[in-house]
């Protein structure tokens, strides 16, 4: 969708934010009736810091995924499991064991095999997968601080505030270009829509509904097939074919998260709240 948007980047990533808080608005504001005795504005607070690193993320993907193709652009950003054990130990005291070092290594091999190639002959796709990997570790940043901040009462109150503060901010950003947006074009309206309801609404919230739940790293590892689904989707809207080196470098890849995920220490007995 980002892809068939004409929308600059910065505009898309704002509107696709701010529709999804109006849309989940009244979700927030039933839960915080029913836990307005322990929601602080300790908690509220605690939502920036992530807002501005979905900002980051969502601005920089739009960017990012318009200069390389889509299978490119998903398996960079799919390296979420490779970046989010080094938040998750410092955020969260989740620590990295030597397996998890060597299959990082492993992985990022894959990803110097799927940009060198752009780097030699300097094609637009190399800054695009320079930009994606950017986006990335922002987002693992975002993941992470979701992970910390699974003690909000309810997971409403925490990603409305999320999204609205990174739509504010990215509309912020996006002023420059918001007069480029086709305000009368059926077509981009419903492309916003369909971002703000399926990948931000359905895929953020899910995914930080599965750290509050689960070992950061088994939420990562279920969003890595991702790439194989953007892949299909990028052949039959864009006819984009993946080039041998594609394959070869998603193997690594996901040979590296494999060893990443599946030497991940046993989690301790959950928080008792």
């Amino acid at each position: 969708m980002i892809r068939l948007s004409h929308t600059h980047p910065a505009v898309l990533g704002a509107l696709r934010l701010l529709i999804a808080a109006v849309l989940l608005a009244p979700l927030y504001w039933n839960a915080r009736r029913k836990h307005q005795a322990v929601y602080t504005r300790e908690h509220r607070g605690r939502t920036l810091l992530p807002a501005a690193l979905l900002a980051v993320h969502l601005i920089s993907w739009g960017y990012g995924s318009r200069l390389t193709p889509v299978a490119s652009a998903s398996l960079i950003g799919n390296l979420l499991p490779i970046a989010l054990p080094f938040f998750l130990h410092y955020l969260v005291k989740e620590h990295i064991n030597r397996a998890e070092i060597i299959g990082t290594a492993i992985a990022l091999g894959g990803v110097v095999a799927l940009t060198v190639p752009g780097l030699l002959d300097s094609s637009p796709g190399f800054l695009g997968n320079i930009i994606c990997f950017g986006s990335m570790i922002a987002a693992a940043g975002y993941v992470a601080l979701g992970r910390r901040n699974r003690d909000f009462p309810s997971l409403w109150l925490y990603v409305v505030p999320v999204y609205l503060q990174a739509g504010l901010i990215s509309l912020v950003v996006s002023l420059p270009w918001l007069g480029t947006f086709e305000f009368r074009s059926g077509r981009e309206w419903l492309l916003m829509f369909g971002l703000a309801g399926f990948p931000t609404i359905l895929g953020h919230s899910m995914v930080n509904y599965g750290v509050r739940h689960l070992r950061g790293q088994v939420v990562s590892l279920c969003n890595v097939t991702q790439f194989v689904f953007a892949t299909v989707l990028g052949f039959f809207f864009f006819r984009e074919l993946p080039s041998p080196l594609f394959y070869a470098s998603s193997a690594l890849v996901i040979a590296g998260i494999a060893l990443v995920v599946f030497s991940a220490p046993t989690p301790l007995p959950p928080e008792v709240e």
